[in-house]
């Protein structure tokens, strides 16, 4: 599951809920300037993996994804 976010970013809490826990920001090596946001201990409880933020990232990426680009990315 892929969430994309363009012109207002989530909140903190509003990210841990969709990645469902502690949020790690990963960077996509084709798209520099996006952010992905993922679950920080995905591996770890045993998430689904994530085909389409895994191509995105070219890293394994597990469990809901949030990608932030635009207006939506955090500092």
């Amino acid at each position: 599951m892929l969430h994309v976010f363009k012109d207002t970013a989530p909140t903190l809490k509003e990210a841990q809920s969709i990645v469902g826990g502690l949020v790690e920001i990963v960077r996509s090596p084709t798209n520099p300037e996006w952010q992905i946001l993922v679950n920080e201990e995905g591996m770890l409880i045993g998430l689904p993996a994530n085909k389409e933020a895994s191509e995105m990232c070219d890293t394994g990426i597990v469990g809901p994804a949030i990608v932030l680009k635009e207006n939506a990315l955090w500092d």
